[in-house]
């Protein structure tokens, strides 16, 4: 290949490249009540009902997830304050575990956790109306939830069940109630 051949390829490639990226234009990505733009394909999905607007899904139910260590549990009840109560379990092996209570309130995509006792715990978890995904990193406050070298970082919570009877139905591995009645 000669010198002009490939200054010529070079600016077809240019070009080329210069050509896939394109100005945002307006309402090609219209963002969600969450603040993250939601894809036109996502928003015709929410806009014929093949997939649920996560906004709109409240995060009442069971979530859990089992694995070769155990069995990670969550339970979100309505309370009469208009947030959630919740109660929450995560297993690690015989000697590592995770046990928690306390209040939930929504906020766009995300689920507050605040957790009852002494040293307040407080996880933003986000939510996204199948699953509720702890972030990688938690306050040092909730080490107090955990026994051995158990931890909540990154810890997920797939939805099982949408309704407050599967909620309260939720046993922790002693055979105690996960969430209890307000």
């Amino acid at each position: 290949m000669n010198r002009v051949s490939m200054r010529r390829t070079s600016l077809f490639l240019a070009c080329l490249l210069a050509g896939c990226q394109q100005a945002a234009t307006p309402g090609a990505a219209a963002p969600d009540r969450a603040g993250a733009a939601a894809s036109g394909l996502e928003r015709a999905a929410i806009a014929t009902g093949a997939i649920a607007d996560a906004s709109k899904v409240a995060p009442v139910g069971l979530y859990q997830r089992r694995h070769e260590a155990g069995r990670d549990s969550l339970c979100v009840l309505p309370a009469k304050s208009g947030d959630y109560r919740f109660g929450l379990e995560a297993i690690f092996g015989t000697e590592q575990s995770c046990h928690g209570a306390g209040t939930a309130r929504r906020a766009g995509d995300k689920l507050i956790l605040s957790f009852s006792g002494g040293r307040k715990c407080i996880i933003v978890a986000q939510y996204d109306g199948d699953q509720v995904a702890l972030p990688g990193v938690v306050d040092m406050a909730c080490d107090r939830l955990c026994d051995g070298r158990g931890n909540l970082e990154g810890v997920t919570f797939p939805r099982i069940a949408n309704d407050a009877g599967a909620a309260l139905r939720a046993r922790d591995r002693e055979d105690e109630p996960l969430c209890e009645a307000d």
